[in-house]
């Protein structure tokens, strides 16, 4: 699968169902493996936390890739 594939999709939290974002880039090992997704917050997302625009979805935090959308475990 290319990551363009995977920026069509959109990354939606298992916890509540809501989408988090899109995809805008992976985070890649030095020995090539996947780390994990990096994804552009929705507007929807509001953090009082922080001002980033983006965050990082480990690999291991997701739950299933669909036809549609990336089912992922994340706690804010």
């Amino acid at each position: 699968m290319r990551l363009s594939d995977l920026q069509h999709k959109d990354v939606v939290n298992l916890k509540d169902g809501k989408k988090i974002g899109n995809i805008i880039d992976i985070n890649i090992e030095p020995d090539g493996k996947m780390q994990g997704l990096i994804v552009e917050k929705s507007k929807f997302i509001v953090s009082m936390f922080t001002t980033k625009d983006e965050i990082e979805v480990k690999w291991s935090q997701i739950e299933k890739i669909g036809e549609d959308v990336i089912l992922v475990n994340v706690v804010f």
